[in-house]
């Protein structure tokens, strides 16, 4: 099966996801009631901003991923590294899908009305989805584009970790609902997938069907059980200053989201563990350019 068609099929997927939780989570009873039993708006104010001692550090996280000057310098990295790896168009390719994520979720917050179902714990404001999320999703993604597979799957679980900081930050500071995160993270997996089919599509990959060799093998479950390991340590640090600071709903919502970006991003990782998105040199198998192999010319004395 070819690749382009796989990951096209697993963008339409998570589309089909960000349909349904903006269905759910902005337009129903339920929704709207679990996003406010998660992160209840505080007694002053009427805002979303939680009770803890954590919302000073997430405005602070906040206010510098937000910063134009650090942002430009991501997208150059991004660039950067295309141009050393010789993946100049998949770095093109990959700034151009964090430029869509922030033009496409402003967007959607601008036409998706959110309609006043008489929640006490609502407001009729729509932020859903999250832009800040959304875009630090697909930016870990679009240096997926341009860095070789072994080094994907060592960005996979600190990348995932990062995006769920940016993603907390955003709900303890009270800037958006457990639904905003979540369907920032789906909109960053979605242009991704459609990106990485559009440039697999246009080198002809596919999906290899022999399996792994003994060596590969060992190698990825030693990556598997490091990160692993890492992720458990991880939450072993974090999860019982996060349960001492802040409310039983905002840890839940946390923590769905943490593991929702593992998951996604650990998927898009597992699809385009094979695929190289570098421009290969004319001649080469995988190249557009390769030229026919040229007729021997036999003459009657070698008959």
């Amino acid at each position: 099966m070819p690749l382009g068609l796989r990951l096209f099929a697993a963008s339409l997927c998570c589309l089909l996801a960000l349909t349904l939780t903006a269905a759910v989570f902005v337009r129903t009873y339920s929704g709207q009631w679990l996003d406010g039993a998660l992160l209840p708006r505080a007694e002053r104010g009427g805002g979303y901003e939680q009770q803890t001692v954590l919302v000073g550090p997430a405005k602070t996280v906040l206010a510098a991923f937000g910063s134009p000057m650090l942002l430009a310098a991501l997208l150059g990295a991004v660039l950067v590294v295309g141009v050393l790896r010789r993946r100049l168009v998949a770095g093109v390719v990959g700034v151009g899908m964090v430029l869509c994520a922030v033009v496409v979720a402003g967007a959607v917050k601008s036409v998706l009305p959110r309609p006043d179902l008489q929640i006490e714990s609502s407001t009729t404001h729509n932020s859903f989805p999250s832009g800040h999320v959304a875009v630090a999703t697909a930016l870990l993604l679009a240096f997926m584009l341009v860095l070789p597979g072994w080094a994907r799957r060592w960005l996979a679980v600190p990348g995932a970790a990062g995006v769920t900081v940016i993603a907390s930050a955003t709900m303890i500071a009270g800037w958006h609902r457990f639904s905003d995160a979540l369907g920032g993270v789906l909109l960053g997996v979605a242009l991704f997938c459609l990106a990485a089919a559009a440039l697999a599509g246009r080198r002809g990959d596919q999906i290899a069907v022999g399996g792994p060799d003994g060596g590969s093998l060992w190698r990825g479950l030693a990556e598997a059980a490091v990160g692993l390991v890492v992720l458990v340590w991880a939450l072993l640090v974090v999860v019982p200053g996060l349960a001492a600071s802040v409310q039983r709903g905002a840890l839940f919502a946390i923590a769905a989201t943490g593991l929702s970006t593992m998951f996604l991003v650990g998927v898009v990782v597992f699809l385009v563990r094979s695929t190289d998105f570098a421009v290969p040199p004319a001649g080469r198998p995988g190249s557009r350019s390769q030229p026919s192999p040229k007729p021997q010319n036999i003459s009657r004395w070698d008959t």
